[in-house]
Formats: C-alpha cells, structure tokens, sequence
C-alpha cells in the first residue's frame, strides 16, 4: 500500500477526522477509509485537533539533502589528493583508504560518513573496487593477556620524503589485541629488538611466551645448503643475543615458520603502514621525530578508539578489563640473581678469557679485570649509549660484579 499522502489530499483526511470527532464515523471505519493501525491513527489526530486549520500530512524531510558546498569542496579536494598517491609509481599505496580520509576531514571539523565519500569518490572516478580475498578465520586463541604476545620488525621507505629507511618494531598482545609497543629504529638490529622488549617488559611486566618469526636476530636457522649443515651446526644450535636475553627473563619463545603464521601482528602492520605513509606523503614530513608522532596518534587511536574486528571490543578496554579481573600471565619484572642491575639482562653477552695479564681484549681495548684469577672466562655485558656515544661494560665472573667500565661506542666496530 502506497504512503497516507500520495493516496489522500489533506482536505480529505481533515474532513474524515472531522467526521470521527463528530461521532459521525465510528473508529473501524475510520481505520479501515483511511488504511492505517490505530498508534498511527491516533497521531495524526493529534496534529489535526492541535492545528485543524494548517493540518497537513505532506512529507518533510528532517535533515538536509545537500551538504554545504564547503564541505563539497573539501571531500573532493581530499579525494583528489588520494588519487595522485595511489596514481604515484614511486609510493607503496595502491588502494583508496576512505575511512582514513574521512579522520583526515574530521580534523579539520568536518563530519561525513564514509558511505557519503565513497559515493562522491565514485562520481569523481576515484572509487576502485576492493579485490576479494579469502576469509580468514581469526581467533583469540588466549584466555589472558600476556599469555602470547607477538614481536615483529618492518623496515620500509615510511615517508616518501625521507632520505632513508627506518625499522617499525611492534608488539601486541593476543587476547586484547592492544599493541604494546610500537616505535622507529633506524635498523633491524638485535639491540633494537632488546630495547623494543625492554620497553614491554619494564611497562607492563614479564609475559608468559613471545611469537617471532625465524629471523637471524631470534634464531640461528641451518641453511640448507650452509658449509657447516654436515659438520657442526644445526638450527637452534646457537644462542641468539635476543635468545640469551629471553633466557634470563624465563619467557618462551614460539618461533613462526612464515609470515602468515604471525597474522595478528602482520594486519596492523598493513594499516600503520598505509595511514603513516598516506599522512607523510601528504604533508610532506621527512624528519624521523615528525614520523614518530604520526605514529602515536595512529597508535592512540587504534588502542583507544577502534573497535577490533575479531573481539568486537577496543583494545585498550579489553586489556584494561583483563588487569582488573586479574585475568592476566604478566609477572612483575624484576632483576633476577645474581645480577644487580637491568642493564645486566637486556644486554649483549660476550665471553672472553682473562690473559696472563689479568686483562681481557674487547674489540682492540685491553680492559684489566681487577681480582679474577689468570685465563679464567669472564662474562661481558655490553650497553651501547647511542644518544652518549659510549659502551657501558660490565664484566661478570663466578656470578660477582669484579668490573664496570665505559668505552667510546665509535671503538666498537660491529652490528648492534
């Protein structure tokens, strides 16, 4: 049945209520002439006995239909913008991402749906379909937060403008999917892993296992074809200067065999990388510090904002939620025996032999080590001070601190 006013003019319906105020049409019938259920009957009655001389049923539309051409003009030039990055050879952006520009316009206080910018990106040709994919069932396979956290490096151009590449290092959490870290290293490096689960472990505490992929920093992996496979090597034969420093703190380590293996970690990689290069290209950012702000904003706003696609809650009230139920496997981080400081377990670890001299040579420094017997091994932590150019060393033996030394960093000619 088609709508009251396109089956009725208001003089008709005035005078059918007029009739029924008069008692000369009876409620039925009324209901019955007019097609309607009695709730909305009895609406209308009420605005015709409110006003019966300017009573009308025409529709009115509540909202406006057009948007301020203002407002126009800012979706289209945004738009256009978009579609001189993905049309960019040079940039890694291939795909429209509305729901970043509609947050791009919304800073600048304009507030549209992205349905709204996807019909006015089709109009101006720049719309392309999204290709469809596989679905991917992605489960919570953890009851508590820190049960498995995932740790992963990304090392890309992430501003168009930069001169140089920079190492993203991020760690999330499994069952609440907040990311716990996430930062810019200039290199892959292990001490930048360390530093990275340094920051994890001294702010939220010591989780129960870690998932890394096989990359020469977790894992010594034997190559099939390597000189060493029939000799004396195979994998995991080698500890590791990460692998050594999981071993102090007593977490597990679970070791992924492909990128996909390590999904919850690689999808936010996708969207950190796409808004983080999108945002950069278009205001033309090139410093490292200007990066990294870009970086917290899109970090505050997924931890604090998005609801996630897999547990349907934000990540940040989820976890919250967690600590307060005490529904969780982190352990309070502290300084496990016989070591006195934290510089002693996110370190690197060297073992040298003191000579007849009583000294050891670190990287062509001969360091003398005070009260340790002649050609006993000692064990070196080092601490690179990049910001002070300088090498903390603390030489252990017999679990006893017998020296503490700093060294200029430049001395030390290798990859940290």
């Amino acid at each position: 049945m088609s709508q009251l006013h396109k089956r009725f003019s208001d003089e008709q319906i005035a005078s059918l209520l007029q009739a029924y105020d008069q008692g000369l049409l009876n409620l039925q019938d009324a209901l019955e002439l007019l097609g309607l259920k009695r709730s909305r009957f009895f609406e209308i009655l009420k605005a015709y006995r409110t006003v019966p001389s300017d009573f009308s049923i025409a529709y009115r539309r509540q909202d406006r239909g057009r948007l301020p051409s203002g407002t126009e003009a800012a979706i289209e030039r945004e738009l256009l913008r978009e579609k001189e990055l993905i049309e960019d050879d040079e940039l890694p952006i291939t795909s429209y991402n509305y729901s970043a520009l509609r947050d791009r316009l919304a800073k600048q206080g304009i507030n549209v749906s992205v349905n709204t910018i996807i019909d006015r990106a089709k109009k101006l040709g720049c719309h392309r379909p999204r290709r469809k994919h596989r679905a991917h069932d992605r489960q919570v396979l953890t009851g508590s937060v820190g049960a498995l956290v995932q740790h992963d490096g990304s090392t890309h151009l992430w501003s168009p403008f930069a001169s140089e590449k920079w190492t993203l290092i991020t760690a999330i959490d499994d069952f609440s999917r907040m990311l716990l870290f996430a930062d810019f290293f200039a290199g892959e490096t292990t001490w930048a892993h360390i530093q990275a689960t340094r920051a994890v472990v001294e702010t939220f505490g010591v989780p129960l296992r870690y998932y890394v992929d096989s990359l020469r920093v977790f894992r010594f992996v034997q190559g099939r074809d390597s000189v060493w496979r029939k000799h004396v090597l195979q994998t995991d034969d080698v500890d590791t200067q990460w692998g050594k420093m999981m071993d102090r703190l007593g977490v597990d380590v679970i070791y992924a065999l492909s990128p996909q293996a390590k999904g919850k970690v690689e999808r936010p990689y996708r969207w950190i990388q796409d808004r983080v290069v999108r945002t950069c290209a278009l205001e033309h950012i090139t410093a490292l510090e200007e990066v990294r702000q870009v970086l917290r904003e899109e970090v505050e706003r997924y931890n604090q904002r998005q609801v996630h696609s897999t547990t349907k809650e934000i990540p940040a009230i989820r976890f919250g939620r967690a600590l307060s139920q005490a529904n969780s496997l982190f352990r309070p981080f502290s300084v496990p025996d016989p070591f006195s400081s934290a510089d002693d377990v996110f370190c690197l670890q060297e073992t040298r032999v003191t000579n007849g001299y009583g000294r050891i040579l670190l990287f062509n420094h001969q360091v003398r080590v005070a009260n340790v017997p002649l050609r006993e091994p000692v064990d070196v932590h080092l601490v690179p001070n990049f910001d002070k150019h300088v090498m903390h060393v603390r030489i252990w033996h017999r679990e006893r601190l017998a020296h503490t030394v700093d060294l200029p960093l430049n001395s030390f000619r290798v990859h940290f």
